[in-house]
């Protein structure tokens, strides 16, 4: 058994062992206690500067004549852009697909079990990672001066079809095939990298169950690996997009040799490079978004309650003004909740 000792009363003296101590006074409960928040003056002083940064650079755009405003507001939707914006689209969504097409190939030639397959896809990423898009651009372009023409045939032997290279392969398919290569070599890499995340023990489990290799790949492992390649794919996608400005040197029609084009001709170089960065910016924000969404059906077997995404966040917060609005003014908003409340009152009066 422990002793016990009854509590001295606020204020009071203590004698024995703490002797000459008073006991603490009811004020110092915590209950009573004022909260303060920290002040942060570092923080708010960089807040500060930050802001007047932002308000120079925003009154610098609205002020200063040299952005002519005016003659970016005549060209940003003209018809000659806006086709150059349709030429940039194209290149990117054809490059995107045969790119990521091969590039998936590519990756599992590399998780073969055979050393020839391994070597080849290794040797194809390495190769194709380590020349510039620009020198592999003017290689295809010029690849009438090497193949004179292409041909099909029997291996060392006669060939029963040919055709000029010149004719077959134009601007445009000299761009692409260029675009694709390289893009193709990136590709194997993030599609590798989401298929060796995967947990080994999935493929154990499928071959246990009979599951034909092919449709393990389809249906258990990709799925899953998606997660893991979608974030680093959507950037090579974006990433993609810019780098189409880089076949201007091939006088193909794309936004940044239109927007040249245009400059060229009438001197309004910084108007006229806003709009190609206007028009950057929004592709470039649609497919972040489409990457948000994209993602955010992915992640459903490892998150079960996927966080809101904005549109209903922003629903969310309209829907809370409204509340408050109608409590301000005395009434009652009358929601699904409210209908339900008076659906019981009705029910049980």
């Amino acid at each position: 058994m422990g002793l016990t000792t009854d509590p001295a009363p606020p204020g009071a003296t203590v004698t024995g062992p703490g002797a000459g101590h008073q006991a603490p006074p009811a004020s110092h409960d915590p209950a009573t206690l004022k909260v303060v928040s920290a002040r942060h003056y570092a923080r708010w002083a960089a807040a500060a500067a930050v802001t007047v940064l932002i308000a120079q650079f925003v009154h610098g755009l609205v002020t200063n004549p040299v952005w002519e405003w005016g003659v970016f507001s005549d060209y940003v939707l003209s018809e000659t852009i806006v086709q150059a914006v349709l030429v940039t689209l194209q290149l990117t969504a054809y490059a995107t697909v045969l790119g990521f097409v091969l590039g998936t190939v590519l990756a599992f030639m590399r998780l073969s079990r055979s050393p020839v397959l391994q070597t080849v896809a290794w040797t194809y990423v390495w190769i194709f990672r380590s020349i510039p898009m620009i020198v592999q651009l003017v290689f295809w372009f010029n690849l009438g001066a090497l193949y004179k023409e292409l041909g099909v045939g029997i291996p060392f032997g006669p060939v029963f079809w040919s055709v000029d290279s010149n004719s077959l392969i134009g601007t445009i398919g000299a761009a692409l095939i260029g675009l694709s290569l390289h893009q193709a070599a990136y590709a194997a890499e993030i599609v590798r990298g989401g298929v060796i995340s995967v947990d080994h023990g999935q493929l154990e489990a499928a071959a246990s169950l009979g599951i034909p290799r092919l449709r393990q790949i389809r249906r258990i492992v990709l799925p899953q690996a998606m997660r893991a390649i979608l974030p680093t794919a959507g950037n090579e996608i974006i990433g993609l997009l810019k780098g189409t400005s880089v076949v201007y040197v091939m006088a193909i029609g794309e936004l940044f040799y239109q927007v040249q084009v245009v400059y060229g001709r009438n001197g309004r170089v910084i108007p006229l490079l806003m709009v190609a960065t206007a028009w950057y910016v929004v592709l470039t924000s649609v497919l972040s978004v489409a990457q948000y969404y994209v993602e955010r059906r992915y992640a459903r077997g490892a998150n079960r309650t996927p966080p809101p995404t904005p549109l209903q966040r922003a629903r969310r917060f309209v829907r809370n003004l409204r509340a408050a609005a109608a409590q301000r003014g005395g009434r009652v908003p009358v929601g699904r909740a409210g209908l339900a409340g008076l659906r019981t009152t009705k029910e049980n009066p």
